[in-house]
């Protein structure tokens, strides 16, 4: 050993601790102007995977069903592990991020992630892939929690929320992409293709993020983990989401799913309570106690519930009713991120001039009376793609300008932390939306008294958009309740 750092070659132990020292950028990209909008390019690429991970994994899962000879009990948890294991582990990797380094947890978060992708692809049964996928969502939870809190820590002031902007149309291209990209993988290649295009995509974000993002400069203090609240909150919202994907098939009524609600009930209470009085708590309760971030958290939830809700209930709808293929469904569907993708970018600019009050105000507004449109279009497409349209200018103008409030919340120190309980709150909301969704379409479908099976469905559509509706206007309302900020 001396021999070797006699002759400056480093030693095992040396090694060993440069693997969790973030290095630094070259000099040729810190001294650049558009240093910052490189951290915003690299961070959309994994903005941009994650979101198409989660929309082209449900078309593959018929064909896995048939190549691997599973139960469709089985295949079910291909997707719900994934986001059982990201929305459980998201709050606990943005803390240790806090401690130990955005930038270590989010490169290494896409090296998991490609890894992950790859022994899904190569899994000879269900039990190797549903390992492989939990895997694969602590990676995406890795790049996750870090996604906003490097953003937020990298740009100059009044330039925040047009980079979230562009963040957030990366991941509405992404949601769109989703289904005719993975149409053609699953039908050219089969479903193991579904997962080998991460790996490409994953190498670059590697490379990118490794030379191309910044060292964490002000860290959290290096404690212990909050194990008592992690052991809390994961089995908390485990229990939720399993309630709330078993609410989708067995309505609320079910007394499973009743008994997985009161347990998710009882352990966030528990959770809540000892954050309270925990040394060096997983989520800082104080920051709840601000109105910009507890109401950006409510807002920003509902605002995933009606996205969610609505690309999954109107698929179902035109098929039904209207008897439109999949594929065809699927393009009209596309119109909604298509809308919040172009928007984007622009309302995040519009947040950083006039506040975020008037666009988080307008865009859920608008979403409102255009899923009012949609839910009483009736066989209309014409008024119908438009409606979708109006829903996605709608959540675009609202996403940046509410996600850039949340994402300033607390100290720098904190900024992982933030970004885990606005990424853990997005989960929850998609499987609201799903969820409720499911059951109200199945209610008024079944109770419809007009008879035959394109009536049925219209009610059952009707019902789920207007509640939808009802759930936009009322964060358009938490929204403009704020108080009034500077420019704005």
């Amino acid at each position: 050993m001396s021999e070797q750092l006699a002759l400056g070659v480093p030693g095992p132990k040396a090694w060993w601790k440069r693997l969790f020292r973030e290095p630094a950028r070259p000099d040729w990209v810190r001294r650049r102007p558009s240093a910052p909008w490189l951290v915003v390019a690299t961070v959309c690429i994994g903005a941009f995977m994650g979101q198409l991970d989660a929309s082209i994994v449900t078309l593959a899962i018929p064909s896995i069903k048939t190549d691997m000879n599973a139960s469709l009990a089985q295949v079910e948890w291909v997707a719900l592990i994934y986001l059982l294991v990201l929305v459980g582990s998201i709050s606990a990797i943005g803390r240790l991020a806090d401690m130990l380094g955005r930038k270590l947890l989010y490169t290494y978060g896409f090296g998991l992630f490609t890894l992950a992708s790859l022994g899904c692809a190569l899994a000879p049964d269900i039990t190797w892939l549903l390992v492989a996928r939990a895997i694969q969502a602590v990676g995406a939870a890795m790049l996750q929690a870090n996604s906003v809190a490097l953003i937020r820590t990298s740009m100059p002031a009044g330039k925040l929320g047009k980079a979230i902007g562009l963040q957030g149309a990366a991941q509405a291209v992404g949601l769109a992409m989703g289904p005719s990209v993975g149409g053609l993988l699953v039908g050219a290649g089969g479903w193991r293709w579904v997962f080998y295009v991460n790996i490409p995509a994953g190498i670059i974000g590697l490379v990118l993020g490794w030379f191309l993002l910044p060292r964490t400069h002000v860290k959290a203090p290096k404690v212990r983990l909050d194990w008592a609240g992690l052991l809390l909150l994961m089995p908390a919202t485990g229990a939720l989401l399993l309630a709330l994907s078993e609410a989708s098939r067995l309505g609320f009524a079910n007394p499973l799913v009743a008994a997985l609600l009161s347990a998710s009930l009882v352990l966030f209470t528990a959770f809540v309570l000892w954050e309270r009085r925990a040394p060096h708590p997983l989520v800082d309760m104080g920051l709840f106690r601000a109105g910009t971030f507890s109401r950006g958290i409510t807002t920003g939830l509902l605002s995933y519930l009606v996205l969610f809700g609505v690309l999954f209930v109107t698929p179902l709808y035109l098929e039904a009713a209207h008897s439109m293929p999949p594929v065809q469904a699927g393009l009209l569907l596309t119109i909604l991120p298509i809308g919040l993708a172009l928007i984007a970018p622009v309302a995040g600019t519009l947040a950083d001039r006039l506040g975020a009050r008037v666009p988080t105000t307008v865009g859920m507004a608008l979403a409102a009376a255009s899923l009012a449109v949609l839910a009483f279009s009736g066989g209309n497409l014409w008024l119908a793609g438009s409606a979708l349209g109006g829903i996605g200018v709608g959540l675009g103008l609202f996403t940046p300008a509410n996600n850039a409030t949340v994402a300033a919340a607390g100290h720098t120190h904190q900024a992982g932390m933030v970004s885990g309980v606005m990424n853990m709150t997005r989960g929850v909301g998609t499987s609201l939306g799903v969820a409720f969704g499911a059951v109200l379409y199945v209610l008024a479908s079944g109770t419809a008294t007009t008879g035959g099976r394109a009536p049925a469905s219209t009610a059952g559509f009707e019902l789920a958009i207007t509640v939808f509706a009802a759930t936009a206007l009322l964060a358009a309302i938490l929204a403009v309740s704020g108080k009034r900020q500077a420019g704005s």
